[in-house]
């Protein structure tokens, strides 16, 4: 299984990105989580194999939106009225179709980090 994860990089405060998530294999549940140095990784949002349930950290409820596509097995993570404390490293990560990861042990694989710098 590999997740590469995409779209990261430098925006101004109150900008947009959309991040990037392709899983080969099978369909998974899929999901976001961010980490800054010196802290733990944090869940972001997560969304099952068919799109029918998402779930979002109560910090980020209506600025992050989380979505697929299937056709592609992509998972898409877009970013809006982005703030300074949102920079980190951004993970993509996958699991159990029917599972709404929102803690790293539900995870079972992980994508490698995409950058997310915020300037003010």
């Amino acid at each position: 299984v590999q997740l590469q994860a995409s779209g990261g990089g430098l925006v101004q405060t109150g900008g947009s990105l959309r991040l990037s998530c392709a899983a080969s294999g099978r369909t998974f549940g899929m999901g976001w989580f961010r980490q800054t140095p010196g802290k733990e990784r944090e869940f972001v949002a997560a969304i099952t194999y068919n799109g029918g349930r998402t779930l979002y950290a109560d910090a980020l409820k209506g600025r992050f939106t989380i979505s697929r596509d299937n056709a592609k097995n992509t998972a898409y993570l877009q970013m809006n009225s982005l703030k300074s404390w949102d920079t980190a490293v951004y993970y993509c990560a996958a699991g159990a179709p029917r599972r709404l990861m929102e803690t790293t042990y539900d995870v079972d694989y992980w994508g490698q980090g995409t950058l997310v710098t915020v300037s003010s």
